[in-house]
Order: structure tokens, then sequence, then C-alpha cells
């Protein structure tokens, strides 16, 4: 089975315009080590058309977890700094970054596959873990969007556990990304959805 590594995702449009997105990377173990990394967006997606126009990207380990949660909910003005192999840019504060060109594109009416041939790799700060409150951020904004997907129900029962995470050891970034997501979530389900107040945030 694939190991999937949740990552900031940056491409560059025809017109220079950057696209920051949050992505599972794909690495799949039976390839070579250069060309073992595949991005595969769903149709329609900014992102395959970048690809498609620069078939270049940078997936990036953000060390603040409020960048995920902002991507998926309309913040994506996050400080970035050229790549140092490809043209393109990477997020600024993160733990490591790999900068890929695209090597071979596996076409696919719903999802391309785009396997990357690693250019440059580099690590910027040292990582020994996230707390249970940033991977709950990671799961919440995993699930915020897959709101045209699942039941109403399930997305409640998965937010009222991972609200548990919160409360316990959410510092005040994690808990900024939190309310972030609750507001996504409760725009598209209603007040009810919050499960945590904004004066427990």
């Amino acid at each position: 089975m694939p190991l999937i590594i949740e990552t900031i995702v940056t491409t560059v449009s025809p017109e220079g315009k950057l696209h920051l997105v949050p992505f599972g990377l794909i690495r799949e173990d039976d390839a070579p080590e250069a060309e073992a990394y595949v991005l595969a967006p769903f149709r329609p997606s900014p992102t395959i058309e970048n690809l498609q126009a620069r078939p270049y990207f940078a997936a990036s380990s953000p060390r603040d977890i409020r960048v995920i949660a902002g991507a998926v909910t309309g913040r994506r003005d996050w400080p970035t700094e050229p790549c140092e192999a490809i043209p393109g840019r990477r997020l600024a504060d993160s733990f490591g970054h790999a900068e890929f060109e695209v090597a071979s594109v596996q076409d696919d009416d719903q999802r391309p596959r785009f396997r990357g041939r690693i250019r440059h790799m580099a690590a910027h700060a040292p990582f020994i873990g996230y707390n249970r409150a940033q991977a709950a951020v990671l799961e919440a904004a995993v699930l915020s969007t897959r709101l045209h997907m699942l039941e109403p129900a399930k997305i409640l029962s998965e937010m009222t556990y991972l609200a548990i995470a919160i409360a316990k050891t959410a510092g005040p970034r994690e808990r900024e990304a939190w309310g972030w997501i609750e507001d996504k979530i409760a725009a598209a389900l209603g007040p009810d959805a919050r499960i945590l107040g904004r004066e427990d945030r």
C-alpha cells in the first residue's frame, strides 16, 4: 500500500500566479527513489492546469498547522520563497521541502497521475513530531474537503472525536485553525455543527 504524505504543494500558472494547496503526496515503494512520488489531483483542478503548462511542483511540510487549515478555508496567502532547482516557489516556514519536475503523466478523466522526478530536497528545521491537536486539525481539514461526499452525521461524529484533542492539547495556533474549519463546516451544515464554542477556542 502506498504511503501518503500530507504536504503543501505549490505550482505556478502560465501567467506566473502561485497556487498553494494541501495535497497527499503519494510515495510508491516499488518505484525508483528519484521518481517514487506521485501527485494525483481530482479534476477540475488549478494544479492540473498549472502542471500541464509548467510541469514543476514543490512539496513542503509546514511548521504551522494553520497553513493547512487556512488553505482549505480560503486563506492561501502564506509566505513563500523561490525554489532552488525548478521555476517556482515553496512554502517558506517548513520543516523541509522537495522540488519536482514532472517525469510522466498517466492521464485519466477523473484523476490524472503526475509522477515527479526529484530535482532538489532540503531540510530547514528539526522535526520531532506533531502534537495531538495538530494531528486533529490535519484530519479535520481533510474532512472539511469531503462535505459533498459524506453524510452530515458522519462529519459531526468525526469532528466530535477530533475536538477532544483540541480541547486537551491545542495552543493558540491550533485553536485558530480549528475555528476556521468549524466555520466552514457550520456554513455548510448549520450552526449546530459547531463542536467547540468560540469561548472554548
